[in-house]
This record gives C-alpha cells, structure tokens and sequence, in this order.
C-alpha cells in the first residue's frame, strides 16, 4: 500500500543518477570523439585536449552526486558532511579545471610560435610571458582555492573573523616572515614584464655562456655547452648586472686575436681571412676585418673579426678560422724564413 509512495521516493533520485549517468558518458565518449574529430581536422597539431577531460569528469560526477544526494532521504547529519564534502570537491575541480586550462592556453599559444625559431624575438619574449603569467596564475588560483576550501569550516571562518581584529600586527609580522618569498614573487613579476632575460635566450652567467632553459617564479635554469645547469635564484637578474647575447638580436660579432711577428705580412693574412671567412657556409655576410690593435716590442696584435647568425654558429666560425690561420701563418713564416737567409727560424706567432 506504500508503493506510490516509495516510487515517489526513489523515482527522481533515480532520474537524477541516470542524468549524471548519461553526463559521465558525454564527457567521457561524445567530449573525447568531439575532440578527436577537431584533432584529427588539423594534421600534427599537438594540442594537448585530453588534459581537460578528467576535470571536466570530476565536474560531471559531482553535479550528478549532488543531485542525487538533494532528493535522498538521510538523516541530517549525514546529508550535511555529504553536502560538505561535495562543496569541497566541487572548488577542488574548479581549481583543477582553470590550472589545466591555463595550461592548455599556453601550449596553444606556444605552438602558434613553434616553428619561429631561436632567431625569432618575438616567439621568445610571447613564450616567456606566456609561462611566467601561467605560473603566476596557478599561485593564485591554489591560494583562493585553498582558502575557499578553509572557509568552508565555520570554526575557521569565526577564527578568520577574529584575526581581522589583529590584521594590522599580523600583516607587519607576515610581512617580515616572507620579506624573501616577497621579493622573489616580485621579482618573478618584474621578469616578466621587463624582460631582461627569455627563454632561449644566451646569457653569460657566473663567467659561465648557456642557454636560458626554464623560468619559473624563483629560479632561472641555464643550460651550458656541456650539458650542466645553473640554477640562479631570479633575483638575481634583477639585482646583478649579466651579459644577455640575444636581448635584441641573434646576430653577432667575435674575433680572433693573433700575436704575430713583425715579419710576416698582414696584407696577406687580411686577404687569407677574407678568402676563409667568406668561403664558409655559418658567415652571415656582416662584418669580416682583420685589424692591427697594438704594436709591441716583440710582436704585433691583431684582431680578426667575422660575424654569424647566432652565438653557435660564431663559436663554430672562430674555431675554423682560428685552425686555418695557424696552418697559413706557419706556412707564412715558412716562406718568408726561406726567402730571408739572416733569419734562423721562422716568425713566430701566436693566437687566442
């Protein structure tokens, strides 16, 4: 005789399981088809859709479980610890959901620039935006989600109320306490709208040459020849002055400095380096000048000059013509001792 009534119980959180049922399987199947179809519409594309679906899962689940749990008959008790629990999970996905679509953002906006280039400025200075901004997004959206979740609580919340009686003590103490983690965070925000150093960028760090690899919010990785990193705190590139060889341009010019002695002639080892430098494939047709910088009682200074694309192909460049002047300069000096009988030996030379 109670049937009517028992089906009037049951029949909506009934409905209500199945509704969550049915969304479970549109995220789970109809989101991940859709996705796959965009995929497979733009060939190679490496957009990261699949770090959206668990989130949106989570979402799904809790809007089903909270439905179901508005219509089930429990005692009070219980059915406020669920309700509880669920406001926790609910600002647990949320936070999961916006940190994992900042995430996909930048990995979008990053392959925009993906085939840029190292000697592209721009790529760089919009991936090093894009990182820092992310990172600092994710600190805030932990610390409100953190404190949502806190508030939650009454006991905290009536803490909360009689701290703000002591706020102003408070703050001054917390403000000593984290005076460096303030800094840093400052700093972090200063990178990233200054820009003295990017990612990619070629730095000269510690009398050490590398390749910036990371930026986070309180250390810089620099990557050397050698495959070693440094870790530099961040402040530092704020508070110490640093080479940064691709601030504005890749391009660069290096030399070759020669020690030589006064008999070999330098017409000749001008039109040599002339001939080298300009029969290699890394010079970029700038700058190629050899140059007499001093005169000394023994010997002569001179300074060989050539221009590449990037600091890679500089270092390749000054060590081929550094070798090719050495096996001309030697044959030089050859000649030239053949051709004076009052000479005992060769002119000497030497290169740095």
């Amino acid at each position: 005789m109670n049937l009517p009534l028992d089906l009037d119980l049951w029949m909506m959180p009934a409905i209500v399981a199945l509704i969550a049922l049915l969304l479970y399987f549109v995220a789970n199947s109809l989101i991940k088809s859709f996705l796959a179809r965009i995929k497979s519409t733009i060939a190679d594309s490496g957009v990261p859709f699949g770090i959206l679906l668990l989130p949106l899962r989570l979402l799904f689940m809790i809007i089903g479980i909270t439905g179901v749990v508005h219509y089930v008959r429990m005692p009070s008790e219980i059915k406020e610890l669920v309700v509880h629990a669920l406001s926790i999970a609910s600002i647990i996905g949320i936070a999961w959901l916006m940190l994992r679509g900042f995430a996909f953002v930048e990995s979008l906006i990053q392959l925009r620039y993906k085939d840029a280039g190292r000697g592209n400025i721009e790529a760089k200075r919009v991936a090093t935006n894009v990182s820092l901004i992310r990172k600092i997004m994710n600190v805030l959206v932990i610390i409100l989600a953190c404190s949502a979740v806190l508030m939650t609580f009454d006991t905290v919340r009536q803490i909360g109320l009689s701290i703000l009686a002591s706020a102003g003590l408070a703050g001054i103490v917390m403000g000593f306490a984290a005076q460096r983690s303030l800094q840093t965070l400052i700093a972090g925000i200063q990178i990233a709208i200054a820009q003295p150093v990017r990612l990619d960028d070629v730095v000269v760090v510690e009398n050490e040459t590398g390749r910036v690899e990371e930026i986070t919010l309180t250390y810089v990785v620099v990557r050397l020849w050698d495959q070693r990193r440094i870790i530099v705190p961040i402040t530092w590139f704020i508070d110490k002055p640093f080479q940064n060889w691709t601030r504005s341009s890749t391009e660069l010019t290096g030399a070759v400095i020669l020690h030589v002695g006064y008999g070999l002639s330098i017409d000749a080892i001008r039109t040599e380096l002339e001939r080298i430098v300009t029969a290699h494939p890394l010079w970029d047709r700038r700058v190629v000048r050899l140059e007499v910088t001093n005169a000394a009682k023994d010997d002569i200074e001179i300074r060989a000059l050539m221009s590449a694309a990037n600091s890679s192909d500089l270092w390749t460049l000054r060590c081929y013509v550094r070798e090719k002047l050495i096996d001309f300069m030697r044959h030089l000096g050859t000649e030239s001792t053949e051709d004076d009988a009052g000479d005992s030996g060769p002119d000497e030379f030497s290169l740095h």
